[in-house]
């Protein structure tokens, strides 16, 4: 099929990949301008423009999709599909209608749960036990045209954000052949979402990471898995502020203790109270340094126990 693909971070990739080395006419590539990126503020090329350049596609990178120069551009290419894998823009009525067998989305979850922009972070945090990959077709809403194929993954214990991504990732690419090859045979199915139970993945912030000891140990221990790489999950201890990467739920009676407060300190480990349970804290990252187990955190910070742990901005 004679395919534009419109997408930016490292997720759009494997599918990419896959619609090119399947034999489908990739014409275009649409994703979004280079940012610049570390001290020297050199423009970095998104990852999908970099795939691109590998294959020699011409890329586009509007600030606008939905200007009348890149719609025109669209049309003239004239593609039979759009395939779509967390572009970053919202695409118009103008660029839906183009493409004959329609614009197609690549969406990191089993809809209609977690419409929006991010599902996979979302899933983790809220203990979902199975996630997945779905295909739709592009309309006017959020993530609410109809739904053409699925593909469910496992959330694995020990899923973190990163893990859960690459495993999506995998998955979205078999699945767009999947639906590329029955738009062309046309045994492509339309399902209807039912919007009652639909669920909303707000974008993510720094702010999510600022974690509130008075929930529950395993409440937290999702978020810190689902918010690595990034933002993280963080806390403030001895007036420093530390990311934490990696942590196991002990089920264990806190009563008499602080919520917050650390205990069981020894050369290798430390716990943190929650508001059920505690936490122990495997690996992590104290400002300034770099991420480190507890073993060689503890030898350079003398913890001892009692000490608080905090959300930033705490006075507590």
């Amino acid at each position: 099929m004679k395919v534009v693909y419109m997408g930016t971070p490292e997720f759009a990739v494997s599918a990419l990949k896959a619609i090119i080395e399947n034999g489908h006419d990739v014409v275009a590539v649409v994703t979004q301008p280079d940012k610049a990126k570390g001290r020297s503020k050199a423009l970095v090329p998104t990852p999908v423009k970099a795939v691109a350049g590998e294959n020699n596609i011409p890329v586009y990178q509007p600030e606008k999709v939905k200007d009348e120069a890149m719609v025109t551009i669209l049309k003239e290419l004239a593609p039979e599909v759009i395939v779509v894998a967390a572009y970053g823009q919202i695409l118009p009525e103008s660029i839906l209608n183009i493409p004959a067998y329609g614009c197609i989305n690549i969406h990191a979850s089993l809809l209609p749960k977690y419409r929006g922009a991010a599902p996979i972070e979302w899933a983790i945090i809220n203990g979902e036990k199975v996630t997945g990959v779905t295909t739709m077709y592009m309309e006017k809403g959020l993530d609410t045209g109809d739904m053409i194929e699925k593909a469910e993954v496992e959330i694995e214990p020990c899923d973190t954000g990163k893990t859960l991504h690459d495993k999506l990732a995998a998955a979205g690419a078999k699945l767009i052949l999947s639906t590329l090859t029955a738009l062309y045979e046309g045994t492509a199915t339309r399902t209807k979402q039912n919007d009652d139970e639909s669920c909303y993945a707000s974008m993510l912030n720094k702010e999510l990471g600022n974690i509130d000891f008075t929930k529950s140990a395993e409440e937290i221990e999702r978020l810190i898995r689902g918010l690595f790489p990034w933002p993280c999950a963080y806390t403030k201890i001895m007036d420093k502020t530390v990311k934490l990467f990696e942590a196991q739920v002990v089920k264990q009676d806190v009563s008499g203790f602080k919520v917050g407060e650390i205990i069981d300190v020894t050369k290798k480990s430390f716990k943190i109270v929650c508001g059920s349970d505690a936490l122990a804290i495997k690996r992590l990252q104290p400002e300034g340094k770099k991420e480190m187990d507890v073993a060689a955190y503890l030898n350079g910070n003398k913890l001892e126990q009692g000490t608080m742990a905090r959300s930033c901005g705490s006075n507590l």
